[in-house]
């Protein structure tokens, strides 16, 4: 298997997280893709017409897209029932993935914004919008947190997604000192940042 993969996407290391979890990490050939949204690789695009990251080519030439699909793959292909659970406890799981997957939606995006996009042309109605969405986020994590869903459950994408997008907050979004506020979230990021499989992958600056 082939991972089109870039050292500080988010998405990317949800992939990975899930991937040393269910112990198919080392089955993965780890290919450098500097995806942008202001120019095309056909590099990319020719396994992934959408352009995006992470995309993962299996070895009988079958590409999937995106993250949450191929997080799914990958925990299927190990067996593994623990990540993506049946039953009731499924929805919760799918709820909290798409929790963080928005996070990070809003955040990356806003990172675009400051980024890419000339400073005449940013429009600050817009900023402030992603602004309020990472924030709600934020906050309904740290209801989650109390009320049981994150707290004390079982290890699944929902807490994979999570764990990443607070982790990119911290990696590109320093100054805006997520855990003032949200005790119980800091606690519980704390422990979950602690694992092997989120040390293994933290974001970086690619250097060569």
């Amino acid at each position: 298997m082939k991972l089109l993969h870039a050292p500080t996407s988010p998405f990317v290391r949800k992939v990975m997280v899930v991937a040393h979890e269910t112990g198919l990490a080392d089955r993965i050939e780890i290919v450098f893709n500097a995806a942008s949204p202001l120019q095309r690789d056909p590099a990319l695009t020719s396994l992934n017409p959408l352009g995006k990251i992470p995309a993962l080519l299996l070895d009988d030439g079958t590409v999937l897209y995106d993250s949450a699909v191929i997080c799914e793959y990958l925990a299927d292909l190990a067996g593994d029932t623990a990540i993506f659970p049946t039953g009731p406890a499924r929805w919760p799981a799918l709820t909290l993935q798409a929790l963080g997957d928005g996070l990070l939606d809003a955040a990356v995006g806003l990172r675009y914004e400051n980024v890419m996009r000339p400073e005449a042309l940013r429009w600050p109605d817009w900023t402030r919008a992603q602004m309020a969405k990472i924030s709600g986020a934020l906050d309904a994590i740290e209801q989650s947190v109390h009320t049981g869903p994150i707290g004390h459950t079982v290890h699944h994408i929902g807490l994979i997604s999570l764990g990443c997008a607070l982790g990119y907050l911290d990696f590109r979004y320093a100054d805006l000192q997520w855990r003032e506020g949200r005790p119980a979230t800091a606690e519980w990021f704390a422990g979950f940042d602690a694992r092997p499989a989120m040390a293994a992958t933290r974001p970086r600056e690619r250097t060569a």
